[in-house]
């Protein structure tokens, strides 16, 4: 017997939860274009926009600035596997889950992760990382995560990075959250290696990861005694896709559609401008933050180091965190999320990213929190 299903008709949600948020109307409208082969010349046009509006977005003139054909998580380990090799130390400042993974992929290459651990909830600390650096000299890595999904917290790319340098070391940042939702400066913050994700800030469909390396990556790249150990993340081979000019060498089918998709948002982002774009997260989430306080609800991070666009907040006590969402999902069409790692069952998470930071979004949560809570 044949299957015989009808077509898949998902409602219409509002994704207030840590990624992926809601996506503008005219990246999806774009994305419904009509298919180009991924070596047509008019699709390999739209690369080379596509990689100046990324240099943007990340505040960087490197040459190596491209989008991974796969989410955030493959961003990451394309940053990995490329810069680190069998038995070079890594510095893995870890204050929530993603930290937890840097450290994963360090130790599957072969590589030696010395961990700075910081409370959920803190930023990096800047002291514990030079202690860990005065301590391993021969360290050649730090990475640390910019915008910790799991927890809400922003650490100071700009004073870690320096940190690193002055002891010659190379940096590797996670901003999957950050990109285009607060302050990132990649060329005057002296990051070397980053990576983020569509879902999030750029308000994009999933699927796909920028990231971008400096010149000082690109050279340890080069001068790699062993072979990446990933052949489609092998980013020596995935330039030759993403290079400059027309003549492009086949390296796997690029997801074409994605990719229109990701310029538009892009795109928007530049109409919006970088600044305005962080300033406008910033307001939804005073907005919401007023609203939460008058609810009782109070933030698992200190307001210094709090991201606007990833809103982690306790739950009250007494509340079945699991019913809650459940009864947002199915009475409001509202999806929040739910806590991660040390904090699941004791926090939600409240998205507003891109698309999603609007005065109507924050209006919505408040309103179904306050109904649901009652």
């Amino acid at each position: 017997m044949k299957p015989n299903f009808p077509p898949f008709s998902p409602p219409r949600r509002t994704l207030m939860g840590p990624g992926p948020s809601d996506v503008h109307p005219s990246v999806l409208h774009t994305q419904s274009k009509p298919t180009l082969g991924h070596l047509d010349p008019l699709f390999i046009g739209m690369m080379d926009e596509l990689k100046v509006l990324l240099q943007y977005a990340f505040q960087t003139r490197n040459e190596m600035t491209l989008a991974i054909s796969a989410p955030g998580s493959a961003g990451m380990e394309a940053c990995f596997v490329n810069l680190v090799e069998p038995g070079e130390k890594v510095i893995v400042c870890r204050n929530g889950v993603f930290g937890e993974r840097m450290r994963q992929n360090v130790e599957r290459i072969g590589a030696i992760p010395v961990v700075v651990d910081n409370e959920w909830g803190q930023p990096v600390d800047p002291n514990a990382l030079e202690d860990a650096l005065r301590a391993h000299p021969d360290a050649r890595f730090v990475a640390f995560v910019h915008a910790e999904t799991s927890t809400g917290a922003r650490s100071d790319a700009q004073t870690l990075c320096a940190l690193a340098h002055r002891y010659d070391c190379i940096t590797v940042v996670d901003s999957v959250t950050g990109l285009g939702g607060i302050e990132l400066r990649v060329d005057d913050w002296g990051i070397d290696a980053i990576y983020s994700g569509t879902q999030k800030c750029l308000s994009c469909v999933p699927g796909l990861s920028p990231l971008s390396f400096s010149e000082a990556a690109v050279a340890k790249l080069k001068a790699r005694k062993t072979p990446v150990q990933s052949w489609f993340l092998d980013q020596t081979l995935v330039m030759g896709y993403w290079g400059s000019g027309a003549k492009r060498s086949y390296h796997h089918t690029a997801p074409v559609n994605t990719l229109y998709a990701l310029h538009e948002a892009l795109r928007l982002l530049v109409d919006e401008g970088l600044e305005a774009s962080w300033a406008r997260h910033a307001h939804m989430h005073q907005l919401l933050h007023h609203g939460l306080t008058e609810l009782g609800i109070e933030f698992v991070v200190a307001e210094p180091w709090r991201l606007p666009q990833l809103n982690a907040v306790h739950i009250p006590p007494g509340i079945d965190d699991a019913a809650v969402r459940s009864r947002l999902l199915n009475d409001y069409n509202l999806e929040i999320g739910a806590g991660l790692g040390a904090l699941a069952g004791k926090a939600w998470r409240i998205g507003l990213m891109g698309y999603g930071a609007r005065r109507e979004n924050v209006a919505l949560a408040l309103s179904a929190l306050r109904d649901v809570l009652r």
